[in-house]
């Protein structure tokens, strides 16, 4: 699977790191064993499109938001997120 990282481009999956489900809205840290419950376990498994979190770690080490297709494993596109949204570069 090819993930096209906007610094670097087309890279391997291997370069990255699965950061989770980029739609969930987890609790505060002081909130109760059952909401973290219900945020880490209780939890849609969507079969098309879907956002996730991606760390390009042996590469300009960006975070990207991917959507990915569930099914195909396809990629629609990724943009960058944290601190380099919206920078034309990370160096």
């Amino acid at each position: 699977m090819l993930i096209t990282c906007p610094i670097c481009g087309a890279r391997d999956v291997e370069e990255f790191t699965y950061w989770g489900d980029a739609t969930v809205a987890y609790p505060a840290l002081d909130a109760s064993e059952e909401a973290w419950f219900n945020a880490v376990y209780q939890r849609e498994n969507p079969s098309g499109d879907h956002y996730e979190l991606w760390h390009h770690e042996r590469g300009c080490r960006a975070f990207l938001k991917v959507r990915r297709n569930m099914a195909t494993h396809f990629i629609h596109g990724c943009e960058l997120v944290g601190p380099f949204a919206g920078t034309e570069s990370a160096t």
